[in-house]
């Protein structure tokens, strides 16, 4: 019988079968509010004339270098609800952000102090990864009244190695419910669809993305999803092929997230991958940073 380090076996049969398992309370209200006042900061030093905007609607016609280059920066992402026709931001700059991305567990010391951890190492080994890659880190903030929908989707469609091996490790900064946007999963999905497409970096330009059409579509039915409502700290691990999204926020309360992208570091990064690291910034294995 495998030896678990961090989760019991009834948590490990249950995301086995749903494809998602809540854990309570992964990180301390401690930890989580320096985390949110270190996000704030990042936001109070950002040049917001250096607009990219993030959507899951229409990111291929949105996207730019400054979103390629994010996954080896510490980037600012505006909500498109934020700006009115004439491309005007209509809020403070601090409620009109939808997300920072994509190396923040590699370059800003608190969230690195965070992501590399002894019990993260435990949790990944106990869903039998043998060298856990954290590929991309975020801080969403899911924006009260103006926070984007995010559509169904899979996380390997995004981010993808060959097997598939993505495992999203999603953690409330603030309670999440279904009135602010909260997480919805279809349970099981990940063991009944298929990969379909793939979000990836355009080899003509190498400077825009576009989606790669695998197989037909599926349809993924989203009446089947549940809500998962979580308290501030309480983890959610999302298995990469589990469908799973969230409604707009149009509540007066933000739902503020920090989540990172795991992959299985012994298997390929596939080099179609939109999120691609320099020599100057590498991959970096869980187990080699974790003492």
């Amino acid at each position: 019988m495998k030896l678990l380090q961090y989760l019991n076996t009834e948590q490990l049969e249950s995301y086995g079968n749903n494809g998602y398992l809540v854990v309570p309370q992964f990180l301390s209200v401690k930890t989580v509010d320096s985390l949110r006042k270190a996000a704030a900061d990042i936001i109070d030093d950002f040049d917001a004339s250096d607009v990219s905007v993030f959507s899951t609607k229409n990111q291929i016609d949105r996207s730019d270098r400054y979103f390629l280059q994010s996954g080896e920066k510490i980037s600012c992402f505006f909500e498109e609800d934020a700006f009115n026709d004439q491309g005007e931001i209509t809020t403070e700059k601090a409620f009109a952000i939808n997300k920072i991305g994509h190396a923040l567990h590699d370059l800003h010391p608190k969230f690195k102090k965070t992501s590399y951890t002894c019990e993260l190492k435990k949790l990944m080994s106990d869903l039998d990864y043998k060298s856990p890659v954290i590929v991309q880190s975020q801080y969403i903030f899911k924006q009260p009244k103006i926070g984007g929908l995010v559509k169904p989707h899979m996380d390997a469609a995004f981010l993808f190695t060959e097997p598939i091996s993505c495992t999203g490790i999603w953690i409330a900064m603030e309670d999440a419910n279904i009135h602010n946007g909260c997480l919805y999963a279809i349970p099981g999905s990940h063991k009944v669809h298929t990969l379909t497409k793939r979000f990836i970096r355009d080899s003509i330009t190498a400077s825009a993305t576009k989606f790669e059409q695998l197989s037909e579509e599926e349809n993924w039915d989203t009446k089947k999803a549940v809500p998962l409502e979580v308290k501030k700290g309480d983890m959610v691990i999302l298995h990469g092929k589990l469908v799973h999204f969230s409604y707009e926020n149009r509540s007066k309360a933000s739902r503020h997230a920090y989540v990172m992208h795991l992959v299985e570091g012994e298997y390929k990064w596939d080099a179609k991958n939109w999120l691609q690291r320099s020599e100057a910034l590498p991959f970096k294995k869980l187990n080699e940073e974790v003492a």
